[in-house]
Protein backbone atom coordinates (compact mmCIF):
# COMPACT_ATOMS: atom_id res chain seq x y z
CA UNK A 1 0.00 0.00 0.00
CA UNK A 2 1.56 3.41 -0.71
CA UNK A 3 1.02 6.15 1.72
CA UNK A 4 2.56 9.54 1.52
CA UNK A 5 2.19 12.46 3.94
CA UNK A 6 2.43 16.18 2.35
CA UNK A 7 2.55 18.90 5.43
CA UNK A 8 2.97 22.60 4.72
CA UNK A 9 4.81 23.09 8.00
CA UNK A 10 8.04 21.11 6.73
CA UNK A 11 8.52 23.73 3.86
CA UNK A 12 9.30 27.49 3.92
CA UNK A 13 6.61 30.21 4.19
CA UNK A 14 7.21 31.41 0.64
CA UNK A 15 7.03 27.92 -0.72
CA UNK A 16 3.85 26.90 0.87
CA UNK A 17 0.89 28.21 -1.20
CA UNK A 18 2.76 26.91 -4.64
CA UNK A 19 3.90 23.81 -3.55
CA UNK A 20 -0.41 23.12 -1.56
CA UNK A 21 -1.59 23.76 -5.17
CA UNK A 22 0.91 21.61 -6.65
CA UNK A 23 -0.46 19.42 -4.27
CA UNK A 24 -4.08 19.36 -5.00
CA UNK A 25 -3.98 19.23 -8.84
CA UNK A 26 -2.15 15.95 -8.77
CA UNK A 27 -4.59 14.39 -6.60
CA UNK A 28 -7.64 15.88 -8.81
CA UNK A 29 -6.75 17.95 -11.64
CA UNK A 30 -5.30 21.10 -12.09
CA UNK A 31 -6.68 24.17 -10.05
CA UNK A 32 -6.49 27.88 -8.83
CA UNK A 33 -5.58 28.71 -5.50
CA UNK A 34 -6.48 31.68 -3.37
CA UNK A 35 -5.19 31.81 -0.02
CA UNK A 36 -2.98 33.73 2.50
CA UNK A 37 0.73 33.53 1.55
CA UNK A 38 1.90 34.02 4.91
CA UNK A 39 3.06 31.56 8.00
CA UNK A 40 -0.71 31.21 9.20
CA UNK A 41 -1.33 29.48 6.00
CA UNK A 42 -1.56 25.63 6.99
CA UNK A 43 -2.39 22.52 5.20
CA UNK A 44 -1.48 18.72 5.70
CA UNK A 45 -2.82 15.72 3.78
CA UNK A 46 -2.44 12.34 4.12
CA UNK A 47 -2.88 9.71 0.89
CA UNK A 48 -3.69 6.28 0.73
CA UNK A 49 -3.46 4.83 -3.20
CA UNK A 50 -5.97 2.29 -3.75
CA UNK A 51 -4.91 0.80 -7.56
CA UNK A 52 -6.88 4.03 -9.11
CA UNK A 53 -8.50 5.19 -6.51
CA UNK A 54 -6.91 7.75 -3.83
CA UNK A 55 -8.57 8.11 -0.59
CA UNK A 56 -7.43 11.05 1.57
CA UNK A 57 -7.52 13.16 4.81
CA UNK A 58 -6.41 16.71 5.33
CA UNK A 59 -6.92 19.28 7.23
CA UNK A 60 -6.79 23.30 5.14
CA UNK A 61 -6.60 26.62 6.85
CA UNK A 62 -9.23 29.13 5.34
CA UNK A 63 -8.96 29.18 1.18
CA UNK A 64 -10.31 29.51 -2.10
CA UNK A 65 -10.28 26.64 -5.02
CA UNK A 66 -11.16 27.38 -8.38
CA UNK A 67 -11.18 24.99 -11.10
CA UNK A 68 -12.01 26.97 -14.58
CA UNK A 69 -12.83 25.98 -18.02
CA UNK A 70 -9.23 27.40 -18.79
CA UNK A 71 -8.01 24.41 -16.83
CA UNK A 72 -10.58 22.42 -18.04
CA UNK A 73 -9.27 22.78 -21.81
CA UNK A 74 -5.80 22.32 -20.66
CA UNK A 75 -6.15 18.90 -18.91
CA UNK A 76 -9.20 17.06 -17.66
CA UNK A 77 -8.78 13.38 -16.42
CA UNK A 78 -12.00 13.23 -15.76
CA UNK A 79 -12.12 12.31 -12.16
CA UNK A 80 -14.90 12.11 -9.40
CA UNK A 81 -14.09 13.39 -5.82
CA UNK A 82 -16.24 12.91 -2.49
CA UNK A 83 -15.19 14.75 0.54
CA UNK A 84 -16.98 14.25 4.21
CA UNK A 85 -16.50 17.04 6.08
CA UNK A 86 -15.59 16.36 9.43
CA UNK A 87 -14.67 19.58 11.19
CA UNK A 88 -15.61 23.42 9.58
CA UNK A 89 -17.74 24.14 7.25
CA UNK A 90 -17.02 24.53 3.49
CA UNK A 91 -18.69 26.90 1.11
CA UNK A 92 -19.57 25.37 -2.84
CA UNK A 93 -20.65 26.69 -6.37
CA UNK A 94 -20.94 24.23 -9.39
CA UNK A 95 -23.37 25.22 -11.60
CA UNK A 96 -25.98 25.87 -9.80
CA UNK A 97 -26.80 28.37 -6.40
CA UNK A 98 -24.16 28.26 -3.50
CA UNK A 99 -24.23 25.94 -1.05
CA UNK A 100 -23.26 25.68 2.67
CA UNK A 101 -21.81 21.93 3.92
CA UNK A 102 -21.27 21.05 7.46
CA UNK A 103 -19.90 18.54 9.53
CA UNK A 104 -20.91 15.05 7.62
CA UNK A 105 -22.48 15.92 5.06
CA UNK A 106 -21.05 14.75 1.59
CA UNK A 107 -19.93 16.99 -0.94
CA UNK A 108 -18.93 16.10 -4.54
CA UNK A 109 -17.66 17.73 -7.43
CA UNK A 110 -15.95 16.52 -10.52
CA UNK A 111 -12.93 17.47 -12.83
CA UNK A 112 -14.78 18.36 -16.11
CA UNK A 113 -16.66 21.38 -14.98
CA UNK A 114 -16.29 24.30 -13.22
CA UNK A 115 -15.98 24.94 -9.22
CA UNK A 116 -15.32 27.09 -6.70
CA UNK A 117 -14.89 25.77 -3.08
CA UNK A 118 -14.62 28.30 0.36
CA UNK A 119 -12.94 25.97 2.26
CA UNK A 120 -13.50 27.64 5.98
CA UNK A 121 -15.78 30.93 4.98
CA UNK A 122 -15.63 32.01 8.62
CA UNK A 123 -12.35 31.75 9.27
CA UNK A 124 -12.10 28.03 10.71
CA UNK A 125 -10.12 25.10 9.82
CA UNK A 126 -11.52 22.59 8.14
CA UNK A 127 -10.72 18.65 8.43
CA UNK A 128 -12.31 15.88 5.90
CA UNK A 129 -11.79 12.03 4.13
CA UNK A 130 -11.94 12.39 0.48
CA UNK A 131 -11.82 10.18 -2.24
CA UNK A 132 -11.03 10.45 -5.76
CA UNK A 133 -12.10 8.01 -8.79
CA UNK A 134 -11.72 7.72 -12.20
CA UNK A 135 -15.17 8.63 -13.36
CA UNK A 136 -14.52 5.34 -15.84
CA UNK A 137 -14.31 3.25 -12.71
CA UNK A 138 -18.04 3.86 -11.44
CA UNK A 139 -20.67 0.88 -12.88
CA UNK A 140 -22.86 4.55 -13.71
CA UNK A 141 -23.41 6.31 -16.95
CA UNK A 142 -22.42 9.31 -17.76
CA UNK A 143 -25.49 11.12 -17.53
CA UNK A 144 -26.22 9.49 -13.84
CA UNK A 145 -22.92 11.11 -12.29
CA UNK A 146 -23.53 14.37 -13.94
CA UNK A 147 -27.43 13.79 -12.28
CA UNK A 148 -25.53 13.43 -9.11
CA UNK A 149 -22.58 15.69 -9.00
CA UNK A 150 -23.57 18.79 -6.98
CA UNK A 151 -26.20 16.68 -5.11
CA UNK A 152 -26.44 16.83 -1.03
CA UNK A 153 -25.91 14.16 0.32
CA UNK A 154 -25.54 13.00 4.09
CA UNK A 155 -22.71 10.65 5.68
CA UNK A 156 -24.74 10.35 9.16
CA UNK A 157 -27.12 7.26 7.72
CA UNK A 158 -27.75 4.36 5.16
CA UNK A 159 -25.02 4.00 2.53
CA UNK A 160 -23.48 7.24 3.11
CA UNK A 161 -22.82 6.43 6.85
CA UNK A 162 -21.53 2.95 5.66
CA UNK A 163 -19.10 4.93 3.28
CA UNK A 164 -18.15 7.85 5.88
CA UNK A 165 -17.03 5.02 8.33
CA UNK A 166 -15.12 3.02 5.96
CA UNK A 167 -13.38 6.15 4.75
CA UNK A 168 -12.40 7.08 8.17
CA UNK A 169 -11.53 4.10 9.54
CA UNK A 170 -8.83 3.27 6.81
CA UNK A 171 -7.46 7.04 6.69
CA UNK A 172 -7.26 6.67 10.41
CA UNK A 173 -4.92 3.79 10.87
CA UNK A 174 -3.47 1.79 7.62
CA UNK A 175 -1.34 -0.09 9.72
CA UNK A 176 -3.24 -3.09 9.66
CA UNK A 177 -3.34 -3.66 5.55
CA UNK A 178 -0.77 -4.81 3.80
CA UNK A 179 -0.29 -4.17 -0.52
CA UNK A 180 -2.44 -7.59 -1.00
CA UNK A 181 -5.35 -5.68 0.70
CA UNK A 182 -5.62 -2.92 -2.23
CA UNK A 183 -7.32 -4.46 -4.65
CA UNK A 184 -10.41 -5.47 -2.12
CA UNK A 185 -10.17 -1.82 -0.58
CA UNK A 186 -10.43 -0.46 -3.77
CA UNK A 187 -13.12 -2.37 -4.73
CA UNK A 188 -14.97 -1.58 -1.39
CA UNK A 189 -14.02 2.15 -2.34
CA UNK A 190 -15.97 1.88 -5.85
CA UNK A 191 -18.95 0.21 -4.60
CA UNK A 192 -20.06 2.05 -1.65
CA UNK A 193 -19.18 5.70 -4.23
CA UNK A 194 -21.82 4.01 -6.62
CA UNK A 195 -23.96 2.78 -4.29
CA UNK A 196 -23.75 6.89 -2.48
CA UNK A 197 -24.66 7.93 -5.85
CA UNK A 198 -27.14 5.67 -7.25
CA UNK A 199 -29.13 6.00 -3.96
CA UNK A 200 -29.35 9.42 -4.44
CA UNK A 201 -30.50 8.77 -7.64
CA UNK A 202 -32.99 6.54 -6.04
CA UNK A 203 -31.56 3.82 -8.81
CA UNK A 204 -29.61 0.92 -6.88
CA UNK A 205 -30.96 -1.03 -9.42
CA UNK A 206 -28.84 0.12 -12.33
CA UNK A 207 -25.77 -0.95 -10.16
CA UNK A 208 -24.54 -4.58 -11.49
CA UNK A 209 -25.89 -7.54 -9.15
CA UNK A 210 -22.25 -7.90 -8.36
CA UNK A 211 -21.79 -4.56 -6.74
CA UNK A 212 -24.96 -4.41 -4.65
CA UNK A 213 -24.27 -7.87 -3.23
CA UNK A 214 -21.37 -6.66 -1.71
CA UNK A 215 -22.71 -3.37 -0.34
CA UNK A 216 -25.12 -5.35 0.97
CA UNK A 217 -22.87 -7.64 2.66
CA UNK A 218 -21.19 -4.30 3.48
CA UNK A 219 -24.63 -3.14 5.48
CA UNK A 220 -25.32 -6.27 7.00
CA UNK A 221 -21.76 -6.59 8.54
CA UNK A 222 -22.28 -2.76 9.89
CA UNK A 223 -25.42 -3.64 11.48
CA UNK A 224 -24.37 -6.71 13.14
CA UNK A 225 -21.54 -4.23 14.48
CA UNK A 226 -24.36 -1.80 15.44
CA UNK A 227 -26.36 -4.56 17.27
CA UNK A 228 -23.43 -7.17 19.25
CA UNK A 229 -25.32 -5.99 22.43
CA UNK A 230 -28.47 -7.08 21.75
CA UNK A 231 -29.07 -10.79 22.91
CA UNK A 232 -31.90 -11.01 20.12
CA UNK A 233 -29.13 -10.88 17.11
CA UNK A 234 -29.88 -13.68 14.83
CA UNK A 235 -29.74 -14.77 11.50
CA UNK A 236 -33.69 -14.14 11.00
CA UNK A 237 -33.58 -10.98 12.86
CA UNK A 238 -30.50 -9.60 10.36
CA UNK A 239 -32.15 -10.96 7.27
CA UNK A 240 -35.79 -9.19 8.32
CA UNK A 241 -33.89 -5.60 9.05
CA UNK A 242 -32.67 -5.95 5.15
CA UNK A 243 -35.68 -7.05 3.53
CA UNK A 244 -34.27 -10.63 2.72
CA UNK A 245 -34.91 -14.01 3.05
CA UNK A 246 -32.53 -16.16 5.72
CA UNK A 247 -31.32 -18.28 3.34
CA UNK A 248 -30.42 -15.47 0.78
CA UNK A 249 -28.50 -13.70 4.26
CA UNK A 250 -26.34 -17.32 4.51
CA UNK A 251 -25.66 -17.05 0.70
CA UNK A 252 -23.94 -13.67 1.16
CA UNK A 253 -21.26 -15.07 3.39
CA UNK A 254 -20.26 -18.17 1.53
CA UNK A 255 -17.26 -16.82 0.30
CA UNK A 256 -16.30 -15.14 3.44
CA UNK A 257 -14.57 -18.22 4.82
CA UNK A 258 -17.28 -17.85 8.25
CA UNK A 259 -21.07 -17.75 9.00
CA UNK A 260 -23.25 -15.42 10.14
CA UNK A 261 -23.22 -17.06 13.39
CA UNK A 262 -19.37 -17.62 13.62
CA UNK A 263 -18.99 -13.76 12.96
CA UNK A 264 -21.70 -12.45 15.32
CA UNK A 265 -19.67 -14.63 17.71
CA UNK A 266 -16.36 -13.36 16.59
CA UNK A 267 -17.26 -9.48 16.80
CA UNK A 268 -19.06 -10.26 20.31
CA UNK A 269 -15.49 -11.82 21.90
CA UNK A 270 -13.07 -9.40 19.94
CA UNK A 271 -15.51 -6.44 21.70
CA UNK A 272 -15.29 -8.20 24.73
CA UNK A 273 -11.54 -8.36 24.91
CA UNK A 274 -11.20 -5.24 24.06
CA UNK A 275 -13.58 -3.80 26.51
CA UNK A 276 -11.45 -6.06 29.06
CA UNK A 277 -7.98 -4.94 28.22
CA UNK A 278 -9.26 -1.31 28.34
CA UNK A 279 -8.14 0.31 31.45
CA UNK A 280 -10.12 2.70 31.90
CA UNK A 281 -12.96 -0.02 32.19
CA UNK A 282 -11.29 -2.13 34.45
CA UNK A 283 -14.34 -1.44 37.58
CA UNK A 284 -16.76 -3.35 35.30
CA UNK A 285 -17.36 -6.60 36.19
CA UNK A 286 -16.45 -9.14 33.59
CA UNK A 287 -20.05 -10.37 33.71
CA UNK A 288 -21.43 -7.28 32.94
CA UNK A 289 -18.30 -6.95 30.10
CA UNK A 290 -19.91 -10.78 28.74
CA UNK A 291 -23.71 -8.90 28.62
CA UNK A 292 -22.46 -5.38 26.97
CA UNK A 293 -21.03 -7.65 24.45
CA UNK A 294 -24.28 -9.41 23.86
CA UNK A 295 -23.65 -13.46 25.76
CA UNK A 296 -26.62 -13.60 27.96
CA UNK A 297 -24.51 -16.66 30.18
CA UNK A 298 -21.33 -16.07 31.38
CA UNK A 299 -20.90 -19.88 31.32
CA UNK A 300 -21.00 -19.75 27.63
CA UNK A 301 -19.46 -16.51 27.25
CA UNK A 302 -16.43 -17.82 29.29
CA UNK A 303 -15.89 -20.75 27.77
CA UNK A 304 -15.98 -19.34 24.29
CA UNK A 305 -13.56 -16.88 25.35
CA UNK A 306 -11.16 -19.41 27.04
CA UNK A 307 -11.64 -20.87 23.86
CA UNK A 308 -10.98 -18.05 21.40
CA UNK A 309 -7.58 -16.38 23.43
CA UNK A 310 -5.94 -19.64 25.56
CA UNK A 311 -7.04 -17.97 29.43
CA UNK A 312 -10.31 -17.06 31.37
CA UNK A 313 -11.42 -13.50 30.56
CA UNK A 314 -10.67 -12.53 34.31
CA UNK A 315 -7.25 -14.07 33.54
CA UNK A 316 -6.94 -11.92 30.33
CA UNK A 317 -7.98 -9.03 32.23
CA UNK A 318 -5.19 -9.51 34.85
CA UNK A 319 -2.40 -9.78 32.22
CA UNK A 320 -3.76 -6.86 29.99
CA UNK A 321 -4.01 -4.45 32.78
CA UNK A 322 -0.32 -5.74 34.09
CA UNK A 323 1.18 -5.34 30.83
CA UNK A 324 -0.49 -2.04 30.41
CA UNK A 325 0.83 -0.84 33.49
CA UNK A 326 4.48 -2.47 32.51
CA UNK A 327 4.83 -5.39 34.46
CA UNK A 328 6.50 -8.67 34.29
CA UNK A 329 3.84 -10.78 32.63
CA UNK A 330 5.83 -14.29 33.25
CA UNK A 331 6.50 -13.51 37.40
CA UNK A 332 2.89 -12.60 38.20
Amino acid sequence: MIETVFRTEDLSVTDRVDAWREKLSQIHAPVDLACRPDSDFRAQQRVVQLGGALVWSSAWSPQTIRRTPRLIRHSDPEVVHLSLITRGAVGFRVGGPDALYGPYELRTNDSSRPFEILMGPQGEVVDAVSVDVPRARLPLSSDDLDRVIGHRMTGQEGVGALLAAFLTTLTDDTRSYTAADVPRLETIVVDLLAAVFANALDAMDCLPAESRRRTLTLRVQAFIRNHLHDPDLTPATIAAAHHISTSHLHRLFQDSGTTVAGLIRHLRLERAREQLADPARSDVPVHLVAVRSGFEHHAVFTRAFRSAYGMSPRDYRRCALLHEAGGDLATD
